[in-house]
Formats: structure tokens, C-alpha cells, sequence
């Protein structure tokens, strides 16, 4: 099914048996005695405009006129069902929705379930996944209980020999990494048993954790690229602007990132209470 979303983007919406068939009996109600869905304006009350002509399914007839269901029909209409069901559900007595509230609801269901989160983020039509985050609720033992299922299911996957000691020359290797890491503005955060992708370009490089007694190195590399940034504008190396003026967007954030770590008080959230042993019984 394609629909056109707030962004005026068409995007493809999979539906279920069960709601396809409501989607159907909505456009076979509307397309009785063969006329087609009824164009309609609807009034948006954020932006104070009106739509244009559109075939809206969520329409009615009052009296001889057509009209689109408003926002407040709608709650009024969640409202009675939400009053219906209290009388069973006691729960629901409070309780009050929004036609946002389902889109919520359907996310964090969507996600809890196993679908990657990209994948949610296309089916609600979000072009920023951050989005989709904040669509999303998430509980502690959540997320403990889908981390232990993804271990779990990782495990079944791959060969009983791989879980086993690791060997002194293995050791060795992993230690070699994490040396290899140590920089001279800070560490790299690469994963283990990779190598650099970026050829030691490190101001660039978002794997770059800089060390905050290294902020008076920024400084210098930042007039010494401002120096040639000088010399390449009188030369006309324009290529060679272009490189020094990423490479300077790259250093200041890395500052601007360093100094606000730096900046932040530290917590000392002390040692626990070693518990008292247990006296022996008499």
C-alpha cells in the first residue's frame, strides 16, 4: 500500500489480513453506487491552513455534506471505547489516548519483538533513526532479557572449539592491539583485530578519543593548519583548502567535545558496604 506521509514522501505501508480488511470495508463504504472517494479540504489547526482536495478515508457524511473526522472526534471516540472497557478493566478508567499514542505503541512493540530498529524507522517514515528512539519505550529488564537472548543465539551459531582458553601467543596479540591504540593526541577506540581505516589520519578519524592534556596540542595544530590554509589561498591551491578546512572542522569538535568531557564535574559514587558476615549459630 502507498501513502503519502506528512513529508510528502510515498512510502510503502505492510498491513496485516485483519487491517487490510478494514481498510477495505472504509473504501468500499465511501465508494458505494460506483462513485469514486470524495475530495475534501481538511482545516489543520497547528499551521492554521487548509489541505488541498484529497481523498480522505477517515470522512463522514453530516446531513447532505462530507466531512473529515476531526482530532477531537477522534479522542472522544478512543474516549467511550477506553469508558467501555473499563467496566471490565478497571485499568482503563484513567486512562487516556491519542491517535499518537498507538504509533508509540506500535514502534516499541515493533522493536521489543526483534525488528531491527532501521527497519521500524522506515516503516513509521522517519528519515532520522533518533527519531525512532524516541518512539520507542525501553525498560531495564528489557533490555537485560534481549542481551542475553542475543548472546545466547550468537553462541548456537558459532563452533564449540571457538569456546575455549585463550593461548599465550592469542594474548599476546590482544595486548599488542591496545598498545597499538595508544596515540599521540589520545587513544583509538577501533574494535579489536582491526586495523586503521584511515591511515593514521587521526584528526579525522571518529575513533579518536583525545586525551584532555593534549588540548594545547589541538592549538598548535590549529595554527599550523591556519599557516597553510594562508599559504594555499596565495598559492590557489583550492584542493588543498578544501582538505585543511575539513581537517579544521574535524579538530574543533574534538576540542569542543574534549573540553566539555573535561568541564564535567566527576561523581564519586564511593566503594559499597562490604556485608557483615553471618554470625555462626550457637
Amino acid at each position: 500500500m502507498i501513502a503519502p506521509s506528512k513529508t510528502d514522501r510515498e512510502r510503502v505501508i505492510p498491513m496485516s489480513a485483519e487491517l487490510f480488511h478494514v481498510i477495505a470495508s472504509i473504501i468500499r463504504r465511501h465508494t458505494q453506487a460506483g462513485r469514486s472517494i470524495p475530495l475534501l479540504s481538511r482545516f489543520d489547526p497547528h499551521d492554521k491552513v487548509w489541505s488541498g482536495q484529497l481523498p480522505f478515508l477517515f470522512q463522514r457524511r453530516i446531513g447532505s455534506t462530507d466531512r473529515v473526522i476531526s482530532g477531537g472526534t477522534v479522542l472522544n471516540m478512543i474516549k467511550r471505547r477506553c469508558d467501555e472497557l473499563a467496566e471490565q478493566h478497571p485499568g482503563f478508567r484513567t486512562t487516556r489516548f491519542t491517535p499518537h499514542d498507538f504509533r508509540r505503541i506500535f514502534a516499541t512493540e515493533l522493536v521489543n519483538s526483534g525488528l531491527p530498529i532501521h527497519i521500524g524507522a522506515a516503516l513509521l517514515g522517519h528519515l532520522n533513526i533518533q527519531t525512532t528512539r524516541g518512539y520507542v519505550a525501553v525498560f531495564d529488564e528489557d533490555i537485560v532479557r534481549h542481551y542475553v537472548a542475543f548472546l545466547d543465539h550468537r553462541r548456537e551459531l558459532r563452533p564449540i572449539e571457538e569456546y575455549r582458553e585463550a593461548t599465550s601467543e592469542e594474548w599476546d596479540e590482544f595486548d599488542e592491539h591496545f598498545d597499538k591504540r595508544k596515540v599521540e593526541l589520545g587513544s583509538c577506540g577501533r574494535p579489536y583485530g582491526t586495523p586503521c581505516q584511515h591511515e593514521h589520519a587521526c584528526i579525522r578519524c571518529p575513533m579518536l578519543h583525545v586525551n584532555p592534556k593534549m588540548l594545547a596540542r589541538l592549538d598548535e595544530l590549529e595554527t599550523d593548519l591556519l599557516d597553510r590554509r594562508t599559504r594555499a589561498q596565495a598559492e590557489g591551491w583550492a584542493g588543498e583548502i578544501e582538505g585543511i578546512d575539513m581537517t579544521l572542522t574535524f579538530l574543533r569538535a574534538k576540542r569542543d567535545d574534549t573540553q566539555r568531557r573535561t568541564n564535567r564535574p566527576a561523581v564519586d559514587l564511593g566503594m559499597p558496604p562490604i556485608p557483615a558476615a553471618p554470625k555462626e549459630a550457637r
